[in-house]
């Protein structure tokens, strides 16, 4: 399909995904300064490690980007088997943190197989619904093996417990689902189905419970459960129009917890303002714009279900990280895309990237061809 000469790939797409990746170095910097100091005798801890996490990131964004993508059509039966066995392995001799089992523990750097999941359904469902064609439609031979697959994965989710990764499972999945051509009275029934389901798995913990009602009503519980959120909106308050300036945070001075992780985006409102989240937001809106571009000009349904959902992986992780941060979503414990600390998502989204780029090279490559003609 790609011919032997590949095509450009999309060099804006690789330009603002460095950009992103660049700009969380800095804030993880400034963000996690005064626990590394603390807690490890050195300011460079934290940024160090996540330094490797993007080497390793930027490897494996090169590598992905130099394949056809249609490689991962042939690897996807071999990357959901192997996602499925890591989920199991982790319930049995994963690290428990905070009452969760996400994590391996790899030469001292964890390691979380729920990250490699999301890729590995996307490659997988990808495959799958472009090799069912038009069969998507019928529910028996079309949709329900892929309702069975999804269930098992959500259900070993579920087990860590990892609310907020099941979410992003879920929505990425309706997402193939629907540029993969499925039917309209399909999707209403199970939306219908699915809804009660997410809502009660939403408070039948009591931990769930405490973020629902932290999220209505932050200020009943301001030392507990809505602590987080407010010290979150106290930073952004902070921020104003143009910022503290990078390294004048006073909320990550241990008054806000996650403060390099889950919610870096409070220290990044905080110290370059409403002006610079802003350029932010433009930067991410380049990202999904040029993705979403690659993904629809694919003359390959396989590459287009991919890059769609990659771009939506990205997309939504974006949206329930804000949601999170400014208090217009429960806070679901999903970190912000090449921002936020953290091997696992850094590494995944840069990998995924790599997909992108191979996808637009394809689509150059094709355009020049046809010009030619």
């Amino acid at each position: 399909m790609e011919g032997t000469i590949r095509g450009r790939p999309d060099f804006l797409l690789l330009f603002v995904t460095v950009l992103l990746v660049g700009f969380g170095l800095v804030m993880i910097f400034s963000a996690s300064s005064p626990k590394a100091l603390f807690n490890h005798a050195s300011p460079w801890y934290f940024v160090l490690k996540q330094g490797t996490f993007a080497m390793i990131g930027l490897f494996l964004m090169f590598l992905f980007m130099s394949l056809p993508f249609s490689v991962w059509k042939k690897a996807a039966p071999v990357l959901l088997i192997s996602s499925l066995l890591l989920l199991v392995l982790v319930l049995i001799g994963g690290v428990n943190i905070n009452g969760a089992k996400r994590w391996f523990v790899v030469a001292g750097f964890n390691f979380q197989p729920a990250e490699w999941t999301k890729l590995s359904l996307i490659v997988y469902l990808s495959a799958l619904i472009s090799k069912k064609g038009e069969r998507i439609k019928k529910f028996r031979d079309g949709l329900l093996p892929i309702l069975i697959i999804v269930g098992s994965i959500l259900l070993l989710v579920m087990k860590q417990p990892d609310f907020g990764t099941v979410l992003i499972l879920v929505s990425i999945s309706t997402v193939i689902l629907i540029v993969g051509g499925m039917a309209w009275s399909h999707l209403l029934l199970l939306s219908t189905g699915f809804a009660p389901v997410m809502a009660y798995l939403a408070i039948s913990q009591s931990y769930r419970l405490k973020r629902m009602n932290s999220f209505l009503n932050p200020f009943d519980d301001q030392t507990g459960a809505g602590y987080q959120l407010i010290q979150s909106l106290y930073a952004l308050a902070h921020g104003r129009l143009t910022g503290t300036g990078i390294g004048g945070s006073v909320q990550k001075l241990f008054y806000l917890p996650e403060a390099h992780t889950d919610f870096i985006f409070a220290v990044v409102g905080e110290e370059i303002g409403f002006a610079g989240a802003s350029l932010l937001f433009i930067v991410f809106y380049l990202f999904i714009w040029r993705g979403f571009t690659a993904a629809v000009r694919s003359a390959d349904p396989f590459g287009a279900m991919l890059g769609m959902g990659i771009v939506a992986m990205i997309c939504i992780q974006l949206l329930l990280n804000l949601g999170a941060v400014t208090g217009s979503l429960p806070i679901t414990g999903v970190p912000l895309p090449f921002i936020s600390y953290g091997g696992s998502s850094l590494i995944l989204c840069m990998a995924s990237t790599g997909i992108l780029l191979s996808i637009s090279r394809d689509n150059n490559r094709r355009l020049h061809e046809e010009s030619k003609k």
